[in-house]
């Protein structure tokens, strides 16, 4: 089968529809696959239901998606840095699923696993854990968490090859490992294409058989969420 797709376009074509869940890597702005979200962006699919760690910036990544609408529900941990998205939350245009980002991992973790769901402490006596059955063990009191899987992952990688092999970088490998396996269809994006059997075996994060299509993307733009510079100390003449 052929998964190396042309461009973004091609590589979401005939697996987008309305109304479903989509998984999105990365961690801030780090990772994220921005040429994929800008495909789902042109695509006008709505009414999504997106699983993300956070829902990126205003005008980057998933925040272009909330710009256009196209998001109903979001299940994330953190939503900090997008003004719009607070915008649209506290107006009741946006629907929230908070998680602890531990819990966020592991349901996604767990999806992928072919776990239906697991206990932690994480949550128990706070609004957390309202609703869910709350179970003892021992001394304390667990909580339990669904597993997460999604309708489409879409996520980035560094380094690839054209069977689905996925490498990624850094910070990069926060989410997105563990959404390449959680998706029934996982759609990649990647910088570096190499060729077929030239990646150590133990470098590959991403085994080819969690990926269905892949899309190369190389040069992407790095954003910087928050530039931090130190202030240059005045040379004494």
């Amino acid at each position: 089968m052929r998964k190396l797709r042309s461009n973004a376009t091609e590589a979401l074509a005939d697996v987008l529809a309305d109304g479903m869940t989509i998984m999105s890597g990365g961690f801030g702005l780090c990772g994220i696959p921005e040429a994929l979200i800008e495909g789902i962006e042109a695509s006008g699919a709505k009414g999504l239901t997106v699983i993300s760690n956070n829902a990126g910036v205003d005008g980057i990544g998933l925040g272009r998606l909330l710009a256009t609408r196209q998001i109903k529900k979001m299940i994330s941990s953190y939503v900090g840095e997008n003004k719009l998205f607070a915008e649209q939350y506290l107006s009741g245009e946006l629907e929230l699923e908070f998680n602890p980002q531990g819990t966020l991992a592991e349901r996604i973790r767990a999806g992928g696993a072919g776990i239906p769901a697991f206990f932690t402490k994480t949550g128990v006596g706070t609004l957390i854990a309202e609703g869910k059955e709350v179970r003892r063990f021992g001394e304390d009191d667990y909580v339990m968490e669904t597993g997460l899987v999604a309708d489409v992952s879409i996520v980035h990688a560094w380094k690839g090859d054209a069977e689905g092999n996925l490498v990624y970088r850094m910070t990069a490998r926060n989410f997105n490992p563990m959404m390449a396996t959680a998706g029934k269809v996982t759609i990649a994006e990647v910088e570096d294409l190499v060729e077929t059997g030239s990646l150590d075996p133990d470098h590959i994060h991403t085994p080819g058989i969690f990926v269905d299509r892949l899309v190369h993307v190389p040069n992407p733009t790095k954003h910087i969420e928050k530039r931090t510079v130190r202030q240059r100390d005045e040379e004494v003449a």
